[in-house]
């Protein structure tokens, strides 16, 4: 059956055939410009990896899906009447410690939203008034964030807080503080 318009396979034969506008005029090849030792024809050598890596994929993901078919199966269905208490992933554990805090506007919205908007500008922080401040204080250049000692303080006083609130929840409910906001806190879930 030939590939005619309309056919399935069409578009894929056009976009084949018009990979040599694409990649240049006619009569030019890219290996022109490179010196002989460095030059590798483009179809057999760049081109057959990616079919069998896409064939690979496929034949792996089959495999997993086949052979992690039990474990996906659900164990229970979704009771509304069951009783149970909702607990947070390990991941959310700090933020479930933190919450206990102070007033829950504070704790679960104006934290949270003020440590990802820290995050998506400290590139621009750091760029801008890293330079700045490393002229006040003498130094010749701004180092570089893995090498700073200010901004490298910072992050890891901010993993700090998270390993503490983490760990702090991990020790169970029989580890409280007292607190100035609303009395005792205790940790556990």
């Amino acid at each position: 059956m030939p590939v005619r318009p309309g056919h399935v396979l069409y578009p894929l034969l056009v976009l084949v055939a018009l990979t040599g506008i694409v990649f240049g005029r006619a009569g030019h090849q890219v290996a022109e410009d490179m010196p002989d030792g460095e030059t590798h024809p483009y179809f057999p050598d760049h081109f057959w990896p990616y079919p069998i890596l896409a064939a690979a994929t496929l034949v792996l993901l089959g495999l997993l899906a086949f052979l992690g078919q039990p474990l996906l199966q659900p164990t229970q269905s979704a009771d509304p009447r069951a009783a149970g208490v909702p607990h947070p992933d390990w991941y959310f554990l700090f933020l479930y410690q933190l919450l206990k805090l102070g007033p829950a506007l504070i704790t679960s919205i104006v934290i949270p939203a003020a440590v990802v908007l820290s995050l998506v500008g400290w590139p621009l922080i750091d760029a801008y008034l890293g330079r700045r401040l490393g002229q006040r204080l003498g130094w010749r250049i701004w180092p570089a964030p893995g090498r700073n000692i200010i901004t490298g303080s910072l992050w890891l006083a901010g993993l700090g807080i998270l390993a503490v609130l983490t760990l702090w929840v991990l020790l169970g409910p029989g580890t409280c503080i007292p607190w100035f906001f609303n009395g005792p806190v205790c940790g556990g879930l």
